[in-house]
């Protein structure tokens, strides 16, 4: 992995932490620290040492948004510049960070504004410090949320929220975060990292193709009419049960049916890596 000088990636017990690292700026979007965002997930994908993505922020914020002087003054006059940035904006924080092929968690430290919501939702899951301040300030200075927010906002909060939200640009904190559905938790800032280390370790102890082919599932059938996602979803079914070599149904069938061992509503089935 590469030596990024916006973002710091680190990985300890097969969980992968990037960090968004322009503490001065707030940790700003600048065109270069997402070329490095987008460089990091597209090696990150294939990383067999990675089963778990956190993405959180240097010092006290998780971002501001876009450096606007960086990401729209300075490419404002070259089309070219212009629309590169924004392609590549889009294909980290949106494309691979929505697909990426393992759990992905927003860590969020601090303030979160403006086009840092695109990451935030783009995240499966999401836990925040308490003090943690979230804004869709973009209402602010005459520009709609950034990206693609404007419509899978309206998925993590539900649309009246949604709406007040980005109509008023009032900031809000990590707690009313909660209360809208925005993040999965809240927590004191001085517990986040125990937080999103208890999430990870639950992810780990699962097996992790069947947590990525469940991810992809629900990520694609939400946007597939009935008919559709009946198909898709048998195909996906015997797709995991080709390709899955714990063969977790079967264990898990074996386990609960014959050893009398395994509870699935309390947990998951006993995985090889565990009898060692």
């Amino acid at each position: 992995m590469p030596i990024y000088e916006c973002i710091k990636v680190e990985t300890e017990n097969r969980v992968t932490t990037v960090t968004l690292d322009r503490p001065a700026k707030r940790n700003a979007m600048s065109p270069q620290l997402n070329d490095e965002m987008l460089d990091a997930l597209t090696r990150l994908a294939s990383d067999p040492e990675t089963d778990v993505l956190v993405l959180t922020g240097a010092g006290e914020s998780f971002t501001a948004g876009m450096d606007l002087q960086e990401y729209f003054r300075d490419t404002e006059n070259d089309p070219v510049l212009s629309e590169r940035a924004k392609w590549t904006m889009r294909e980290w924080s949106y494309n691979r960070l929505r697909f990426f092929p393992r759990p992905t968690i927003a860590a969020v430290n601090g303030w979160c504004f403006g086009g840092g919501f695109m990451p935030l939702v783009s995240c499966d899951f999401a836990i925040a410090a308490d003090e943690a301040q979230f804004g869709l300030s973009e209402v602010n200075w005459g520009i709609l949320p950034g990206g693609l927010v404007t419509r899978d906002v309206v998925l993590s909060m539900g649309y009246r929220d949604a709406l007040y939200y980005a109509l008023t640009g009032k900031p809000f904190d990590g707690k009313r975060a909660k209360e809208v559905g925005l993040v999965n938790d809240s927590v004191p800032r001085d517990q986040l990292d125990a937080a999103v280390a208890e999430l990870t370790g639950t992810l780990l102890a699962l097996n992790p193709h069947t947590v990525r082919a469940t991810k992809e599932a629900l990520r694609h059938s939400a946007t597939m009419n009935y008919e559709q996602a009946t198909d898709y979803l048998a195909a996906k079914s015997a797709q995991l049960s080709a390709r899955d070599p714990e063969q977790g149904r079967k264990k898990g069938l074996s386990q609960f049916l014959d050893t009398k061992e395994f509870k699935p509503g309390l947990g998951a089935y006993r995985r090889a890596a565990q009898d060692a």
